[in-house]
This record gives C-alpha cells, sequence and structure tokens, in this order.
C-alpha cells in the first residue's frame, strides 16, 4: 500500500483520480449487468440506492488488484459490492446465489497465454 510520511496512507483509487475517473466512464459505458448476480444495472439510480451502477475491482485494491486497469474492473450494484466488500468475486457470485463453497480470501487467476 502506498503511503505518505506527512499523512499516513494514501487511497490507490485516489493517486491518480484522472485514469480512475476514465476507466470507471468507460465500465459504465461498455456493461449493462451486473458481474456478481447478472442482473441489470439501472444506471439512472443514484446513491445510495442499494441497486445504484458501483464499478468494483475484481481483485481488491487491498489485496493488490488495481483501481484503474480495466481488466481489473466490474459493472456492480451497490448491494452486491457491499456483499462482496473485500472478498472474491467467485465468493460474491455464491453467496448472492445463496451456495458458497470457495473461500472469501481466493482470488481468482487468469492464465496468461504465451
Amino acid at each position: 500500500m502506498p503511503h505518505d510520511s506527512r499523512h499516513g496512507y494514501v487511497d490507490p483509487r485516489r493517486v491518480n483520480n484522472a485514469a480512475r475517473q476514465a476507466a470507471r466512464r468507460r465500465v459504465l459505458a461498455s456493461y449493462d449487468t451486473c458481474a456478481i448476480c447478472d442482473r441489470p444495472v439501472d444506471k439512472t439510480l443514484k446513491w445510495p440506492d442499494p441497486w445504484s451502477a458501483e464499478v468494483d475491482e475484481i481483485i481488491p485494491v487491498s489485496k493488490g488488484g488495481s483501481p484503474t486497469d480495466m481488466r481489473n474492473l466490474a459493472l456492480v450494484h451497490r448491494r452486491c459490492n457491499q456483499l462482496k466488500s473485500d472478498k472474491s468475486i467467485e465468493w460474491a457470485r455464491q453467496a448472492v446465489r445463496g451456495k458458497t463453497t470457495t473461500k472469501p480470501t481466493s482470488i481468482p487467476f487468469t492464465a496468461s497465454s504465451w
């Protein structure tokens, strides 16, 4: 985690806020369904409505995920994002379906093809 000796913890989401906001706009423009529950997201609903749109980091920033890399961002409902918190997206998907067999701390890995 980046630290600032004068102020303590520095939130990685705020280090490059312009890049974060650009990535957020791309996610909101590119996707229409929640990456956790697979239901449509009504982007006209405003925060703090539980069904409003949020952009989530698939691998949480607290676990080293990027807040600006499009491969690590997903459109989700606010309520689904709150359920997921800093857990894995696979755990959250199972939790909304009422069956969790994945550990909450399991991080999804994708194999790159060489």
